[in-house]
């Protein structure tokens, strides 16, 4: 049986470092601010049970990413609708931008994440994790537990499938 002061001390280290890069990427994949807050605690409180058991984690940034990812995956399967908060970053503007670009930085972040909520679960994970988060295509592999071919062809497919998106939405804003 492992020290819990250690493991407790272990999981502090990594809820400081992963936290708020979890809570976002939980928060991309289901849009409730409230429900990824609650996911991403779950994600803490599992990794801490698993070195509690007298586990190791290798990779302790690609083992939290996939938990939150598992997690996250059955709480969609369990909530229909998913429901769509229209903006949901936090993002700091130079105070130099124009306030037209800021206007359309914004409105194009709305118009993606709108369009990224429409693909399946699968073809959002890997989008999101691929070229949002920006994790590699070995990261992503052990985050969802997938072959890295299985990542790059689901990518490819997301990313034609996001691109249909977008392009059938057409001007979203009636401009």
């Amino acid at each position: 049986m492992p020290d819990k002061t250690m493991c407790q001390n272990r999981i502090i280290e990594w809820y400081d470092e992963y936290n708020l890069p979890l809570f976002k990427y939980i928060l991309k994949m289901i849009k409730d601010a409230g429900q990824a807050e609650d996911l991403t605690q779950e994600t803490f409180i599992k990794a801490y049970q698993y070195i509690l058991n007298d586990k190791e984690i290798t990779y302790p940034k690609t083992f939290l990413y996939r938990t939150a990812h598992n997690l996250t995956i059955d709480f969609i399967r369990k909530k229909v609708p998913i429901q769509m908060v229209t903006e949901f970053f936090t993002r700091q503007e130079d105070p130099a931008t124009s306030v037209e670009s800021i206007v359309e930085i914004k409105e194009s972040s709305v118009e993606l994440y709108q369009a990224l909520s429409t693909l399946k679960p699968t073809y959002r994970s890997v989008i999101i994790l691929r070229k949002i988060d920006e994790f590699s295509v070995k990261e992503t592999a052990q985050i969802l537990s997938w072959s890295e071919s299985k990542v790059k062809s689901t990518l490819s497919r997301g990313m034609k499938a996001l691109e249909k998106e977008m392009s059938k939405g057409g001007d979203i804003f009636g401009e």
